[in-house]
């Protein structure tokens, strides 16, 4: 039996599973560096060391070792299932007959890096910039990818003494499909505790990235509230209508509400002058989500939307107002399809498609 232990990042990180299957095994064997982590728990087993770079020998020797009749113990940092030594085992013991292989997860460095930045993940990919064994051009080919279809992306391996031209590809990458404003996180855990840093795309420099960084590079709707990185996933705060809203919106699917800025309104402007007074009162209040500029007045549990101007720019107008008049059919609606018009939101602020909700 081979055991593959994910040891996360440290300690603190290991599952009860995986501190069972050490207790049960023989043979522990791994990086030195991982070892070293757990000497308190392999005191009374055979440890075998091996350095940077020897995965296949770990894994061929782990694989005798069982054979052998032994309970092996195979050592990953992270998690093994994510850039760790599951894979290699795998691909190796396919020329061997009768080798049992349990994999105990653990916490992989883009969870860990997550959790020390605030809430950054949603729908996300993990790419690797190591370019030892894959050639740059299919690194850069996912990193475009998994950017252009807005994904939230983590960074394993982002730089090292003799690697510095794939940390340049994707930071240009970044530039090019993201811009320059995009927010990305850097963990770095030759700290203890680990050193989390923000900055936008424009500001990372290889001075502050070394190979033991996990980076996060935000989506467009990622923004940063009291020093955390957040990725909103969307969800739905119920608020009675507000008088002014629904005769506001009474007048809306009347067809009463003027096109574009109203500068007959006594109020005008209230925020900018060529400001689109089209949505008066915003249909997605409270929308709980800081991406446009709203934030919750702390201690009061108010919504305070005055920071955010995204409603009455003249895109989100035009984008916003027809799909909004195909899903109101009555100003309760406001409530009632609540989850609807936060997806037609975040459509617009995507610029997906509204038809398509």
């Amino acid at each position: 039996m081979i055991n593959v232990i994910g040891i996360g990042q440290n300690r603190d990180n290991m599952t009860l599973g995986a501190i069972r299957a050490i207790e049960e095994s023989d043979v522990i064997i791994g990086y030195k560096k991982y070892i070293d982590q757990i000497e308190d728990l392999i005191e009374d087993k055979e440890v075998i060391k091996k350095g940077m770079g020897d995965e296949i020998a770990r894994a061929e020797f782990a694989i005798q070792k069982s054979l052998e009749g032994q309970t092996v113990s195979l050592i990953s940092s992270g998690d093994p299932g994510v850039f760790g030594m599951a894979n290699v085992l795998y691909q190796i013991v396919s020329k061997y007959e009768g080798v049992e292989i349990k994999v105990y997860p653990g916490v992989s460095a883009l969870n860990y890096a997550s959790s020390h930045l605030g809430a950054p993940l949603h729908d996300f990919a993990a790419i690797s910039l190591s370019n030892i064994l894959t050639p740059m051009s299919e690194i850069e080919k996912k990193l475009r990818y998994a950017l252009e279809a807005n994904m939230i992306v983590a960074i394993y391996n982002p730089i090292s003494k003799t690697r510095k031209e794939p940390f340049r590809r994707f930071k240009q990458c970044v530039l090019e499909i993201k811009g320059e404003d995009a927010l990305i996180g850097i963990v770095d855990s030759t700290y203890e505790p680990p050193k989390a840093t923000i900055v936008k795309a424009k500001d990372l420099t290889e001075d502050i990235v070394n190979m033991s960084c996990t980076l996060i590079v935000g989506n467009d709707i990622t923004y940063v509230q009291d020093n955390n990185l957040i990725t909103p996933r969307g969800y739905v705060i119920r608020s009675k209508i507000h008088p002014l809203s629904q005769n506001h919106y009474e007048k809306f699917l009347n067809g009463e509400v003027p096109h574009g800025p109203n500068r007959e309104c006594e109020f005008y402007p209230c925020h900018w002058d060529g400001q689109y007074c089209d949505f008066c009162y915003c249909p997605f209040y409270p929308c709980g989500d800081s991406a446009t500029g709203g934030e919750w007045i702390k201690g009061k549990g108010v919504w305070n939307c005055t920071n955010c101007h995204w409603l009455h720019e003249k895109e989100t107008v035009e984008y916003l107002r027809e799909p909004l008049q195909n899903i109101l059919e009555e100003v309760e609606d406001l409530k009632t399809k609540k989850k609807t018009l936060l997806k037609l939101r975040k459509a617009c602020l995507l610029k997906t498609n509204p038809n398509d909700l």
